[in-house]
């Protein structure tokens, strides 16, 4: 779902949840459980990725982990009942930008340029939100990309994925060493992860995403509305 449309990160974290794991701990393990799956389609999508003119690739690289370990850090520093309280604001927040971002960002290019110091100044900001929470991370980085000019889509999520999967290890460790982790159901996870973060990325350039996204946004829906009535 990641590789192809999206949204992955709405199951992985409500599942743990659901079944009781506390919610920074269920965050943490969802990065893990992601993580592996999301180098996989970065390796699948390497041939793909573009120069980007005035900025380094290894310069964003630099930037989103910068960012990510701050987000981590955010977390973790975050008490537990206040995480509660957040969530599902976060939650909404990301259907949000996972339903109407891909649509909104055509109008935003009428009215929004990008150059390469807010490309980066931009890029640090998502990283720290993916570090902390994540949801729907992937959209913002493909509207900043489009808004900067770059028009090939696949280009643009090879970089995405790249971006992603690298931060996420920096988050991903941070996590590990405050041993905020579920390994049980993360490892399993993790194994289901690698394998259709590959087989995704392959299919994400022979299929329409179209179809797979409204699916993913009628779960994103469900489950913020779950949350929202569990809180209250």
């Amino acid at each position: 779902m990641n590789a192809i449309a999206g949204g992955g990160s709405f199951l992985t974290f409500a599942a743990m949840v659901f079944i009781g794991t506390p919610s920074i701990v269920a965050n943490a393990t969802s990065s893990v459980a992601l993580f592996p799956g999301a180098l996989a389609s970065a390796w699948e999508y390497r041939h793909d990725l573009p120069r980007i003119e005035g900025i380094g690739t290894r310069l964003l690289i630099g930037i989103s982990f910068a960012g990510s370990g701050l987000g981590a850090a955010l977390l973790l520093l975050t008490p537990q009942h206040k995480f509660d309280a957040l969530v599902p604001w976060l939650l909404l927040a990301a259907t949000l930008i996972f339903a109407f971002g891909p649509k909104a960002t055509p109008v935003l290019r009428r009215y929004v340029a990008f150059g390469p110091a807010t490309l980066m100044a931009v890029q640090f900001v998502i990283a720290i939100y993916g570090g902390y929470f994540g949801g729907a991370m992937g959209i913002l980085m493909l509207a900043s990309f489009s808004l900067f000019g770059m028009t090939d889509f696949n280009a643009m999520n090879a970089l995405k994925t790249l971006l992603a999967g690298l931060l996420n290890g920096l988050a991903v460790a941070i996590f590990i060493a405050a041993g905020k982790i579920a390994w049980g159901p993360g490892l399993v996870m993790m194994a289901a992860g690698l394998i259709g973060g590959w087989a995704g990325a392959w299919g994400a350039k022979r299929m329409n995403p179209a179809r797979l996204r409204l699916i993913a946004v009628g779960l994103a829906v469900a489950i913020t509305a779950v949350f929202f009535v569990k809180a209250a």
